[in-house]
């Protein structure tokens, strides 16, 4: 039963989110303020994560493909590819899971154990509107930011990896990286990241929103929004991929 008032309280939240999204002179300062904290402040982590994921791949992809018949080229093919379509837009989400995620359930849990949330009803403000919709928002608007960059990020790493190393000349890591490279890979990150971004901050808003107990509530519902996150991600990356490929 706790599984079906959970899903059933989610649903009447982000349905109220979608209903009140015309009201934007309410929230559209909130907005801005998320779009920064969400998009702009986690760009350096993003590149950390990305730049370092695309020299491992470089590496371990240089050490397999042993054979000498086997094309220098297929490193980028496969590096490029793999961040396109999967590592890029999945790890961005794992990551923002923990630094995004925690954030807005932390502090919408807060807000709501000290009844700032029930202080702001009282005053006639629609709180759903003023504190969900633009963390919601923003999430779907600049996850496909932080997509782009990781990618970018990426093949940095991938590029750096083969000079440091001289797995490959960096020409033919381009080569490769151009031989396979269609906008479709670009369309289908992009789809991934917007659903992510979707995921991360509506599950983070439900569970900081819906908060009880005090400080340990909030740790709770904190680390609740991080573990579902990531495994959400992960089963709509499985969907997508099944759909969509």
């Amino acid at each position: 039963m706790r599984l079906f008032i959970d899903v059933g309280r989610y649903c009447r939240l982000i349905y109220e989110a979608i209903r009140s999204s015309t009201e934007f002179s309410m929230y559209w300062k909130n907005l801005i303020n998320e779009m920064v904290k969400t998009g702009y402040d986690s760009l350096p982590i993003i590149m950390l994560a990305g730049f370092f994921t695309g020299a491992v791949m470089t590496i371990q992809t240089s050490y397999q493909l042993v054979a000498g018949f086997i094309p220098a080229t297929t490193i980028g093919s496969i590096v490029s590819q793999s961040l396109l379509i999967e590592l890029a837009a999945v790890i961005s989400g794992l990551v923002l899971a923990g630094r995004v995620g925690a954030r807005i359930a932390t502090e919408l849990g807060t807000m709501s154990v000290s009844e700032q949330i029930d202080a702001l009803e009282s005053m006639g403000f629609n709180s759903v509107t003023f504190l969900v919709m633009p963390r919601v928002l923003a999430g779907v608007f600049m996850f496909p930011i932080i997509y782009v960059t990781a990618v970018v990020a990426g093949l940095l790493g991938g590029i750096a990896s083969a000079l440091m190393t001289g797995a490959l000349p960096v020409s033919d890591f381009m080569l490769g990286a151009r031989q396979v490279f269609t906008p479709a890979d670009v369309s289908f990150g992009i789809i991934k990241s917007f659903v992510f971004g979707f995921i991360i901050t509506s599950i983070s808003c439900f569970k900081g929103y819906f908060a009880t107990g005090g400080a340990e509530g909030v740790g709770k519902a904190t680390t609740q929004a991080a573990v579902l996150s990531c495994i959400y991600i992960l089963l709509a990356d499985f969907v997508l991929a099944f759909v969509l490929l």
